[in-house]
């Protein structure tokens, strides 16, 4: 979860072959389970997505435990749950992609044989997966990988788990702030180097910085062929107008949207905001509006966050019903309409 530089944010949708067809469409695979994606270049429209997160936000020093799991889930209990959380995103917002965080203590430990049920179940259900390093909290919280002796070896085993996977993508990591714009290129020049079987279009490079600008790494050539994630921010400003919203982002995003996920973006869902009509008096509606037009014209993916993290405000979703068969409820539904606007689907701000 995206942080503010001073401290934490807010704590702070004819029978089998149509089906098929309806939620191939949805998910963007072909029916055969192939992605249907397009190139690095060619524009990002195919990752309509959320993140789903911890409780706690994703700065942890032990494992991550994603919102309606638990620690003590064998494979088969996060292979079940996971599921039911990742149909639930599909029918309640036609979401196909699912950004997960990952650290050293979730994958060299004894964790990861669990945690591998929500890669895989998100992935048997057509769902792009983006996997992305987030450091740890307190003083590790710096910006900076924690300790490359943990980090490379958790990568080993992610990229060895799930390189021939065509539907798992790799963010080397997440918000490199502590970095140099020089810096951090390096250091995800470094990732690809170690990892060349892994095809570059498989690969999220995050924008410096608070990944707030990719215009960067976009501008590196050793990043040729990767796709750049952008993270975007409502409470960045105290106040903007919805005209100083687009020019915000366009100015992060460059000349690369062609390239460029915007994988976190949010504001919040559960205080009766309401997304669909304007509101020009309203930072967090001019914000969402701008987001969402902006990503729509540009032709840009965008995964919302968070999809689910349980006590967020910004939460697009919230877990209903037994917690050993999650389903889940939409917080907001104009804030799902914004959300589908920007992926390409549904109806304008109405006046």
């Amino acid at each position: 979860m995206r942080k503010t530089p001073a401290g934490p944010r807010f704590t702070p949708r004819l029978r089998a072959a149509f089906v098929a067809v309806a939620i191939a469409a949805i998910s963007g695979t072909t029916i055969a389970g192939t992605p249907a994606s397009a190139a690095p270049g060619g524009g990002t429209t195919q990752f309509r997505g959320v993140n789903w997160a911890d409780p706690r936000d994703n700065y942890a020093n032990d494992p991550v435990v994603l919102s309606g799991l638990s620690l003590s889930d064998s494979y088969a209990q996060t292979y079940a749950k996971a599921s039911r959380v990742i149909s639930a995103f599909r029918a309640n917002l036609g979401a196909n992609t699912v950004r997960l965080p990952i650290n050293p203590y979730t994958v060299n430990g004894s964790y990861w044989k669990s945690y591998r049920g929500v890669i895989d179940a998100a992935t048997a259900r057509g769902f792009k997966v983006i996997v992305s390093y987030w450091e740890g909290t307190g003083a590790q919280k710096d910006g900076f990988i924690d300790d490359e002796a943990t980090f490379w070896p958790m990568w080993d085993t992610v990229v060895k788990t799930y390189q021939h996977n065509p539907l798992v993508y790799f963010e080397p990591m997440n918000e490199p702030h502590g970095y140099t714009d020089a810096q951090w290129a390096d250091i995800a020049a470094k990732w690809l180097a170690t990892y060349p079987s892994v095809p570059r279009d498989r690969v999220f490079v995050s924008g410096a910085g608070y990944n707030d600008h990719v215009t960067s790494v976009c501008a590196d050539p050793r990043l040729k062929g990767t796709y750049l994630s952008l993270h975007h921010y409502g409470f960045w400003k105290d106040y903007a107008t919805y005209d100083q919203w687009v020019a915000d982002l366009k100015e992060r995003i460059g000349n690369c949207a062609s390239r460029t996920v915007a994988d976190e973006f949010g504001a919040p869902m559960t205080t009766g905001l309401d997304y669909d009509k304007p509101a020009p008096d309203n930072n967090y509606i001019n914000f969402i509006q701008a987001d969402t037009d902006t990503f729509r014209r540009l032709k840009m993916g965008s995964v919302y966050w968070p999809g689910l993290r349980t006590d967020d405000i910004y939460s697009m979703q919230k877990l209903i019903g037994d917690a050993a068969r999650p389903w889940l409820a939409t917080t907001n539904q104009s804030g799902a309409d914004r959300l589908a606007w920007g992926w390409g689907r549904g109806k304008p701000v109405q006046p």
